[in-house]
């Protein structure tokens, strides 16, 4: 029966949060995605972090801008919940060398966990890192936030909610694995794992998909 029960909700998980969540399930299969414009699954609530030079930041100040959100974990920060390298190299890079270009308006902002969902505490070293082992790293263009990722992570649709538990989740939270596509409204576009490449990558054609559609609205005006 509690087997059963886990499918259901598995199920419904995937059949509430629509195609975003379908991809997270399908997409290890090499199916590829062709939609033209992405749906508005959620809204994310508002947040609030102090980044790691110790700045009060909050949800207002990236509105108009598009932001991918991770969690990164001090403990193990290459390759557990998400990976870092497919981060850095499929993600970031290519935001970096078009920052001023279209891709002027995205942000990476990755929260800091001590591995079970909780707030890690004293981010500045994981900087440190950042600074020696990210090719050209920018703290304005990949911001490490220290603050309450699980409340961000709490979207909910029809009554299922992207904070699952279980023991085949790392540290048992589902939300420390996910990568959020966040559009200029704080509206959530796309969700997918962050610790594969093929993910990762389609993560990087969701948000040319989204820019795409912005380009077309202000080509339409």
């Amino acid at each position: 029966m509690p087997l059963v029960r886990k499918q259901r909700n598995i199920l419904g998980f995937l059949l509430v949060f629509g195609p975003a969540a379908f991809l997270v399930f399908i997409a290890t299969r090499g199916c590829r995605h062709n939609f033209k414009n992405l749906d508005v699954l959620a809204k994310i609530p508002a947040y609030e972090f102090t980044d790691a030079s110790g700045k009060q930041r909050s949800s207002k100040e990236f509105q108009d801008e598009v932001v991918l959100i991770t969690t990164l974990q001090k403990s193990c920060p290459y390759e557990c919940a998400v990976s870092f390298w497919h981060i850095n190299q499929i993600l970031y890079q290519h935001i970096r060398k078009n920052s001023h270009k279209q891709l002027k308006k995205v942000r990476i902002i990755s929260f800091v966990t001590d591995g079970k969902g909780n707030p890690a505490s004293n981010i500045r070293d994981l900087q440190e890192m950042f600074s020696s082992q990210v090719e050209g790293y920018r703290p304005d263009l990949w911001i490490l936030a220290q603050g309450d990722a699980k409340k961000l992570y709490d979207v909910t649709r029809n009554g299922q909610t992207l904070l699952q538990e279980g023991n085949a989740y790392y540290g048992g939270q589902a939300f420390q694995e996910l990568i959020l596509l966040v559009d200029k409204k704080n509206q959530l576009r796309m969700v997918l794992k962050g610790n594969q490449e093929g993910l990762v990558r389609r993560m990087k054609e969701s948000l040319a998909l989204l820019l795409k559609q912005y380009d077309k609205e202000r080509a339409a005006r």
